[in-house]
């Protein structure tokens, strides 16, 4: 069983034939509530990561649907086949693991308005909050959760702001008649990974906090405990190892894919043992609506999981859509549909994002080159670009690109900046995104690095943390540590977003990445990108980095830094996470 994650591609992954997963244990389920053992039985449907995929998208890219292409997912499909589970199913626990903000226009023009009347209208049993939800400040925020129908549930995030203080957030709900207690938490790293989290608010430990509503409901005779969480896959699995009396983890966060599919990361649900050698069930539902999760459970009278089946559910082009919510969401495209369908330009190849978070892809190269050649053509004296992998958010498929197409990829808004740093700090950096942890941050970093064609570097994740960077070179030269070096990047970044660097203030912001990314698509049509070999995976043990490099000062620089493909694909995305993960 393979306990990592990655983004990958639903082009890759996911076709419309591939099977659905059921896996039954030794005692298959028998009917709901209470079956011929005594046990009592609930299933429970889930969905997380949506990230404002209101509308049908197009399979394998998340852009906007194109005559001729398989369409998928969208609340409409979602709401239908909820309703159809609500009638074949007795009583079933709809649960939403939060990242429902940022992604399409939908949330850029209408911000968290229509996500929540999309939401209200599936009728979650409970919601957590995902990293995301505080893209737009945690006044945008308050306004969304007040709209909502159901409970919203984080047991790990505290805040002095008025109006998130005037929510009726709570840190568990309680489904009386199941006797089921669902606790929510929402990944620390928030702050580095959501531009509007803001000042006095704190995110504390998960497990920590979860631990602390499990003896609290248990204290109340609720034996049967839900984690519905928004860390990651890994964190996920983490928790259960670390916890007591959680039964089953609901998460998000990760964009992971469990189940019978291709290329999927793990199996629907995972398994993990907790502190008192319990079994601990852990699923999730991938991303942007595409898979609903469903797993069904039986508690035996002391609150334990005795059996289970599991049943990811994809939402293809033949699963049928409320057509009220279809015209709903249609009525809705209207007022930046015709902007959104702006062509600016054409690519002759698939502009790809699915491998952004843990190997060069053709995205990256084409967004850090635009991001580059913006700034020497405005007279910059600067020396590479790169950006984080967690703000490329959806392919571009080849033929004519919109600027719909473009704002889906790059929706954050963020603004190009100039950032100086010594070869010895760029080492340290790098090194940080090799090994999941800065020097310079003190932090876990929270994305993977895509970078412009001056610069090339091997990893390797074999080698222990702070000696994985192999190599890195700027213009086809080691770096200097001495010398200073000048980078494009984001604000996003430079503020200590993925926990790259510690913030900083010394830097002016320019025009925001989808104007750079259209004009240069604009210039360059048919854009015509491929791998080249600027991030490579290697199998390399040690290495001597630049070219005063040799006694290192607790970053590395004088051994080994690297990933390979096989292993940086087991990354705990956050990727996915955007700055998203």
């Amino acid at each position: 069983m393979r306990l990592s994650t990655v983004l990958v591609a639903s082009s890759a992954i996911l076709t419309a034939s591939a099977k659905v997963d059921s896996l039954v244990s030794k005692r298959a389920l028998q009917k709901r509530y209470l079956d011929a053992e005594g046990n009592y039985n609930i299933t429970v449907v889930h969905t997380n990561d949506v990230h404002a995929h209101l509308d049908e998208w197009r399979a394998g890219r998340g852009t906007d649907c194109t005559a001729g292409n398989e369409c998928i997912a969208g609340y409409a499909r979602i709401k239908q086949k909820v309703s159809e589970l609500r009638t074949s199913l007795q009583d079933p626990i709809f649960l939403n693991a939060g990242d429902e903000f940022q992604g399409t226009l939908f949330f850029t023009y209408y911000g968290g308005e229509k996500i929540s009347y999309a939401i209200n209208e599936v009728g979650y049993d409970a919601f957590t909050l995902g990293n995301h939800e505080f893209d737009k400040g945690q006044g945008e925020l308050a306004a969304f959760l007040g709209n909502l129908t159901f409970p919203v549930v984080c047991a790990n995030f505290k805040t002095n702001d008025t109006a998130m203080n005037a929510v009726n957030l709570k840190p568990y709900t309680i489904i009386d008649k199941h006797k089921l207690g669902i606790i929510g938490v929402i990944t620390p790293s928030t702050k580095g990974t959501s531009s509007g989290a803001g000042p006095g608010t704190e995110f504390t430990d998960p497990i920590e906090a979860v631990q602390k509503a499990v003896d609290e409901l248990h204290a109340q005779n609720i034996t049967r405990i839900i984690a519905l969480t928004h860390i990651g896959y890994d964190k996920d699995i983490e928790l259960a190892q670390k916890t007591r009396g959680v039964d089953l983890i609901v998460g998000g966060h990760s964009h992971t894919l469990l189940g019978n599919f291709t290329n999927t990361m793990g199996e629907y649900p995972t398994i993990a043992r907790n502190l008192d050698n319990e079994e601990v069930f852990v699923v999730t539902s991938y991303r942007w609506g595409e898979i609903l999760g469903k797993i069904s459970i039986a508690f035996d009278p002391s609150g334990k999981i005795v059996s289970y089946e599991g049943e990811p559910l994809r939402l293809t082009n033949t699963t049928a859509q409320d057509t009220q919510l279809k015209n709903e969401v249609a009525e809705w495209r209207q007022p930046f549909d015709a902007m959104s369908h702006e062509v600016v330009g054409s690519s002759a190849v698939v502009l790809d994002q699915s491998t952004c978070q843990y190997q060069e892809c053709t995205l990256g190269n084409v967004i850090t080159d635009a991001m580059y050649d913006y700034r020497k053509s405005a007279g910059g004296q600067v020396d590479a670009a790169f950006i984080n992998a967690g703000g490329i958010r959806a392919s571009i498929s080849e033929g004519n690109v919109t600027r719909g197409d473009v704002l889906t990829s790059f929706p954050f808004m963020n603004a190009i900046v100039d950032l100086t740093w010594t070869g010895r700090q760029l080492l340290d950096i790098f090194e940080g995104i090799a090994s999941k942890f800065s020097t310079l941050s003190h932090h876990e970093t929270t994305s993977f690095v895509q970078v412009s064609k001056q610069i090339k570097f091997s990893w390797n994740a074999n080698n222990t943390n702070q000696t994985r960077l192999i190599t890195f070179e700027i213009n086809g030269q080691q770096v200097d540590v001495n010398k200073n070096y000048t980078i494009v990047a984001l604000d996003f970044m430079a503020t200590g977003g993925d926990y790259f660097w510690a913030p900083r203030s010394d830097f002016a912001t320019l025009d925001t990445l989808d104007v750079v990314l259209a004009s240069y698509i604009q210039t360059h049509s048919p854009v015509n990108a491929s791998i080249e070999g600027r991030i490579v995976n290697s199998t390399q043990t040690q290495q001597q980095l630049g070219s005063s490099a040799g006694t290192g000062s607790g970053n590395g620089v004088s051994s080994t830094r690297s990933i390979s493909g096989i292993v940086a694909a087991l990354m705990a995305v956050v990727g996915g996470l955007v700055s998203a993960l």
